[in-house]
C-alpha cells in the first residue's frame, strides 16, 4: 500500500484559467479518497496530476514516500479507472483483463491465472469468454475495474466510473466498488460530482469548487459541521434550506448570519404548537415512500421540509415548524463561513 501527498498543487492551462489553487491534502495507506464537486473545480485534473498524466505548474506531488512529480505514469504502481470503459470490442473479457499483463510481458499461463483469479473476486467467470459488447454496462465497468485489478497496483484511480450507469445499477456497483476496497486493502481516489456516492463511499471526502479545496474530512463532519455555505448546499438529500436569522422564532435577536437547516432537523406540526413555531403553506408534497417531503412558503422564505406521511392529514396546506437550534448551522452573511453555535450569541442585538 502507498499514501499520497500533495502539497500546494497548481495548475493552469496555455491560455485558459487556472483549474487548481494551491491544493494540498494526504492519503493515508489504504484509505478510500473521495475528490466530489461540481462539473469543472478540478477534481479530474488532479486525478490526472497524480496519475502522471499531466505536470502541475506548481507544487510537490509525493507516492510512497518519494517525489513523484518527474515519475513516468507506469513507474508510479497505479492503476486507473475512467468513466469511459475503453474496452476492447474484439477480445474476450478474458483478453480485455489480461491485456495490461500482456503488455508487461507476462507468460500467457500466469496472465490468464490473474485473469481468473479477479473474474472471480468480480463474479465475472461465467463472462470471460463473451465480447463486451454481449455484457450489460454494470458487467462491462466490472470488467474495467478488473483489468485494473490485474496490475495488482497499490493505488487505484477513479474518475467517474458509474456515470454511465443507471440509478439501480450505480447502487449495487458502489456496494461492490466498497467490498472491493475492503478485500484490496489499496488506496483508492475516486472522483465524482455525485454527492451520494461521495458520503457513502468515502473514508474521507474533498469537495472542491473553482479549483479550491473548501474542505477535507470524515463524511459526517462534512455533513453535520459543513466549512462554509456551499459545502452545506453541495452535500446533502434533500438539499439544505438558507433563511435569515433575523425572521424566525428564537433568533430574532441574531444579526448578520443565515441559519442553515437541513430538512431533517426540521418538527412538522398539524396544529400550533405550545412553543414560538413559524407557520407554512404546502405548495407542493413529494411521496418518497414512507416519508413526505413538503415544499412550503413562509414569512422566512421557502423551505422544504420532510415528515413521515403517516404524521400528516392528506391535502393539509397550513402546518407548523419548530427546530432545536442547537442543530442549526449557522453562515456569516459576508464570508460565507460556518460559525460555531457557541458563538451565534456575539451576533445578536442588545
Amino acid at each position: 500500500m502507498s499514501g499520497i501527498a500533495l502539497r500546494n498543487i497548481c495548475k493552469t492551462y496555455a491560455g485558459g484559467p487556472t483549474v487548481l489553487h494551491d491544493v494540498s491534502m494526504e492519503f493515508r495507506p489504504g484509505e478510500f479518497i473521495v475528490i466530489v464537486g461540481p462539473s469543472g473545480c478540478g477534481k479530474s485534473t488532479l486525478l490526472r496530476l497524480i496519475a502522471g498524466l499531466e505536470r502541475a505548474d506548481a507544487g510537490e506531488i509525493e507516492i510512497a514516500g518519494r517525489r513523484a512529480n518527474d515519475l513516468a505514469p507506469q513507474d508510479r504502481d497505479i492503476a486507473m479507472i475512467f468513466q469511459n470503459y475503453a474496452l476492447y470490442p474484439h477480445m474476450s473479457v478474458r483478453e480485455n483483463i489480461a491485456f495490461g499483463l500482456e503488455l508487461r510481458g507476462m507468460p500467457k499461463d500466469e496472465r490468464n491465472r490473474r485473469a481468473e483469479e479477479v473474474a472471480r473476486m468480480l463474479q465475472l467467470e461465467p463472462y470471460l469468454a463473451r465480447k463486451p459488447g454481449a455484457l450489460s454496462g454494470g458487467q462491462r465497468q466490472r470488467v474495467a475495474m478488473g483489468r485494473a485489478m490485474a496490475r495488482n497496483a497499490s493505488t487505484f484511480l477513479m474518475d467517474e466510473p458509474l456515470s454511465n450507469l443507471d440509478n439501480a445499477l450505480r447502487v449495487a456497483m458502489r456496494t461492490e466498488i466498497k467490498d472491493l476496497h475492503r478485500q484490496l486493502g489499496a488506496t483508492i481516489v475516486y472522483v465524482t460530482h455525485d454527492q451520494t456516492e461521495a458520503l457513502s463511499l468515502a473514508d474521507r471526502v474533498a469537495v472542491m469548487k473553482d479549483g479550491y479545496l473548501h474542505q477535507f474530512d470524515r463524511p459526517e463532519v462534512i455533513y453535520d459541521r459543513p466549512a462554509n455555505r456551499f459545502v452545506a448546499s453541495f452535500l446533502g438529500v434533500p438539499p439544505i434550506n438558507f433563511l435569515p436569522t433575523e425572521r424566525l422564532p428564537g433568533l430574532y435577536g441574531v444579526q448578520g448570519l443565515t441559519v442553515g437547516l437541513r430538512p431533517d432537523m426540521l418538527t412538522v406540526h398539524v396544529a400550533p404548537p405550545e412553543q414560538s413555531s413559524l407557520p407554512v403553506y404546502v405548495m407542493m408534497s413529494e411521496l418518497t415512500g414512507p416519508d413526505l417531503l413538503f415544499h412550503c412558503d413562509s414569512p422566512a422564505g421557502r423551505l422544504t421540509a420532510i415528515a413521515p406521511r403517516r404524521d400528516v392529514p392528506d391535502g393539509q396546506k397550513d402546518l407548523w415548524i419548530t427546530f432545536d437550534p442547537i442543530r442549526a448551522l449557522f453562515f456569516d452573511n459576508d464570508s460565507g463561513e460556518r460559525i460555531d453555535t457557541a458563538r451565534v450569541a456575539n451576533h445578536s442585538s442588545c
